[in-house]
């Protein structure tokens, strides 16, 4: 029995608020950030099984409000991707040590914050296409896989969104029912690698109604707070973290 001391509040707590405001209001794309930043001080495997049930909870409590604003199309087309997505990252779950999802989600966070950027200042576009089912089904697998190592499954569903030309809304509640569907796929193979545990789930309890608070103020936040604030913080914790947990595994 792991005993939670306060290191684990600090972090967790603003950590899970900050994801569930993500998922809530701005798209699911930082919300992986919460179990980034938890894995400073826990091990990554504990880390994802602390955050899915909470993620599991932020999209029940979400899906009520984006019910049907989503393009069914693209989220069909992203599920079925991500099935084949999540069995594969199953398997390399069992062949891989700890050090080596640190690694992973450390350099997920820096590309993430390096494409969110590129897009911004305008050094990347990425340009209205037709919808595809390859290429819906092709961003569901990267976007199941990079979902089930580290929670980070929104932004390779974005890039896929984005190109869809949505409206924020549409946008917002399409990740929403996307990813309610991919981390019920993710929850029995975690139970059978055992990534939930009895630690994993008492972690998840008490950080319960801080995913919830993050989930109301992500609701309120979606219409009321500009994303590029919203972002701005988001690459600056990512960076940190990113590194954090890139010299981690390294050294």
């Amino acid at each position: 029995m792991i005993e939670f001391g306060w290191q684990f509040f600090a972090v967790g707590i603003p950590a899970i608020i900050f994801g569930g405001i993500s998922k809530a209001g701005f798209g699911s794309g930082a919300a992986f950030a919460a179990g980034a930043i938890l894995a400073l001080v826990v091990p990554p495997g504990m880390a994802l099984g602390i955050v899915l049930p909470l993620f599991m909870l932020v999209d029940a409590a979400t899906l009520k409000p984006y019910w049907g604003q989503w393009h069914w199309p693209s989220a069909k087309g992203l599920m079925i991707g991500a099935v084949p997505g999540c069995i594969i990252a199953a398997w390399l779950y069992t062949v891989v040590d700890a050090d080596v999802f640190r690694l992973l989600i450390g350099v997920i966070c820096l590309a993430f914050v390096v494409f969110q950027i590129s897009r911004a200042m305008g050094w990347l576009h990425v340009r209205k296409v037709p919808f595809s089912h390859p290429v819906a089904w092709f961003a569901g697998l990267v976007s199941g896989f990079t979902s089930f190592v580290s929670h980070a499954g929104g932004p390779p569903a974005a890039v896929f969104l984005l190109s869809q030309g949505l409206g924020k809304t549409a946008y917002q509640a399409t990740t929403v029912v996307v990813f309610w569907a991919v981390n019920w796929m993710k929850a029995v193979p975690y139970v059978f690698l055992g990534i939930f545990s009895w630690d994993s789930i008492v972690g998840s309890v008490m950080l319960a109604p801080f995913a919830l608070l993050g989930t109301w103020l992500g609701l309120k936040a979606h219409h009321l707070v500009p994303e590029r604030a919203f972002f701005a913080l988001t690459y600056i914790l990512l960076v940190l973290t990113g590194l954090r947990l890139i010299w981690m595994a390294l050294t």
